[in-house]
Order: structure tokens, then C-alpha cells, then sequence
């Protein structure tokens, strides 16, 4: 019987205090994606449990070991699993300028806000939504830390609006800065802008009314897209949405997630031909999967 170990450490922080009570999930993408070549590799799970009264950090006294018989089980038990997206977590320099930023900008709200003194750093989580329904972001501000390296990893982070002349015209006037101008996707009719935020990071802005999940996606780019999906299929038990490839612009992307895009947040992997590595930076950290009938467990 194997143990799967828990995975821990600052960036693995998973904490809520939500009316109904759930787990979220962090995969190692290290040592998962190992596993799906060698049965004697194990798949590192953290397993968390918060609730309204409780808020529990992901380190090894405060986790929950995961054990399955096999890295098979595992990813079977993942795949039967019922969960959504529910946060992406990375680390700016100034936490109150970048929610300002947010706020104004782009038009998310301060869900809730947290100071950890004895680990000095603080969280915020802003998001269009109500974080027991809606994909949101975590900020972390590291005390003393005013610079991260993004690196060529991440990619960018998919924002839909209802009118993008108003939405680019709103950022420009607040001092954001524009960095493709809305216009029709490469290959394709969507129209698009991009926009940068105080740290660097990379907004996707994307015209398309009427969606429930404003915050639509999350952009990584891979160096060996099949493994990519085939991890996330079987570690995370997404389902791969749709998959194009661009011979023109030298791309291919795949879309994962665990519903459909224009009611889910998803993540968007890209494969740039010939390229095998990524310099992957400090500044993203994760994004956390959880299981939203996990309260039915605790009864």
C-alpha cells in the first residue's frame, strides 16, 4: 500500500473560510508527471479540509495523507472526483496597488484579506464572484519582497467582457497599460487585447457577453503538450476540452478543464514548435483544484 506524501511549503497555502466545507487538491506537477512514466514514482497529493470555523494551512501536521494501492488508483480516484477550479495563487511586490489595480481596471472585488504575522506574508482574494462558486485569484505579498522573475512558464490569465472598447478604455484611463490592441484573434474571429498589470503579469482580455466565469482561464506554456494533457487528464481528471493547432504561427494549444469554457475556468496549455524548456521564475505559484461535494464526507 502506497502513501502518497503531502506536499508542503509557503506556496502550497490552502486556506478558506467558506460556509460549506470542501477539500482542494495541489498536484506536484513534478512528481505526477513522473509517475505517468514509472509506477515506482509517487504522485504527491495535499488534501485539506476548511470550513466555516476552521482554517487549515497545507504542512505535513495539518494535511491529510492520501493512500491508494497504486498510482492507477490514484488516478482513477482523481478522474470520478467532482471538482472545479478555484484559485490561482502568485506573489506581487505591492498587494494594495495590484488590488487597486484590479478593482479598477479590470472590476474585481476584495473577497477577503488575511495577514499570517508568524509567517510573514499576506493574502488577498479578489475574484467577480463568491469564492464557494467562482474561479478567483490569490495574491501573496511576502514581507520585504517588492520584485518577482514571472518567467516564460506562465503565460497569461483570460479576462471575458461584455464590451471591450469600454473595458480598454477604462484601463487605459487608470494608468494600465495596453499591450495588443483589441482586434481578432490569430487564426481566428474572437476579438482580443492584451494588458499588463503593476508586476507584469499578462491579461488576456476576451469579448464574449453573457458568460457566468468573467475569470475564464489560466495560459501555461508546456514543452511536450501530449504528456501535458495526459497528466492533467489523469492526476487532475480534467477533460480535454478542444485542441488546435496553428502551422501558420507555429503553436499548438490545448484547452482542460472539467466543463464547458463558456461556463468554466479552464486551463489553456501552449506547445511553441521546438521548444523543450520554459525558465519557470518565482513569481506564479499554483492553482488549486477542489471537490465541491467533499462536505458530504465530513457528515
Amino acid at each position: 500500500m502506497k502513501t502518497l506524501p503531502v506536499a508542503a511549503g509557503r506556496g502550497a497555502v490552502a486556506c478558506a473560510a467558506t460556509p460549506v466545507p470542501r477539500r482542494s487538491l495541489l498536484l506536484s506537477t513534478a512528481a505526477a508527471g513522473a509517475a505517468l512514466q514509472s509506477e515506482q514514482v509517487p504522485l504527491r497529493l495535499t488534501r485539506n479540509v476548511a470550513g466555516a470555523a476552521a482554517k487549515i494551512r497545507a504542512s505535513a501536521d495539518a494535511a491529510q495523507a492520501a493512500t491508494f494501492a497504486s498510482t492507477d488508483e490514484a488516478f482513477s480516484w482523481a478522474k470520478k472526483d467532482n471538482r472545479r477550479l478555484l484559485h490561482v495563487v502568485y506573489r506581487v511586490g505591492d498587494l494594495d496597488k495590484t488590488i487597486k489595480f484590479y478593482a479598477e481596471c479590470l472590476g474585481m472585488k476584495l473577497l477577503r484579506k488575511r495577514d499570517i504575522l508568524e509567517e510573514k506574508y499576506t493574502n488577498a482574494f479578489l475574484g467577480y464572484g463568491p469564492e464557494e462558486s467562482h474561479f478567483v485569484i490569490e495574491l501573496t505579498y511576502n514581507y520585504g519582497v517588492d520584485r518577482y522573475d514571472i518567467g516564460a512558464g506562465f503565460g497569461h490569465f483570460g479576462i471575458r467582457v461584455e464590451d471591450m472598447a469600454k473595458t480598454v478604455e477604462i484601463i487605459r484611463a487608470k494608468g494600465g497599460k495596453v499591450t495588443r490592441e483589441p482586434g481578432p484573434v490569430k487564426g481566428g474571429k474572437t476579438i482580443i487585447a492584451f494588458m499588463e498589470d503593476p508586476d507584469g503579469y499578462k491579461f488576456e482580455i476576451i469579448e464574449r457577453p453573457g458568460t457566468p466565469e468573467p475569470l475564464c482561464q489560466v495560459m501555461l506554456r508546456v514543452s511536450d503538450l501530449d504528456r501535458a494533457i495526459s497528466f492533467y487528464e489523469k492526476a487532475c481528471g480534467m477533460q480535454l476540452l478542444r485542441k488546435r493547432d496553428n502551422p501558420e504561427y507555429k503553436y499548438t494549444v490545448a484547452m482542460m478543464g472539467y466543463g464547458p469554457e463558456d461556463k468554466n475556468a479552464v486551463l489553456e496549455l501552449t506547445y511553441n514548435y521546438g521548444v523543450t524548456e520554459y525558465a519557470k521564475g518565482n513569481a506564479y505559484a499554483q492553482v488549486f483544484v477542489g471537490n465541491i461535494d467533499f462536505a458530504k464526507e465530513l457528515e
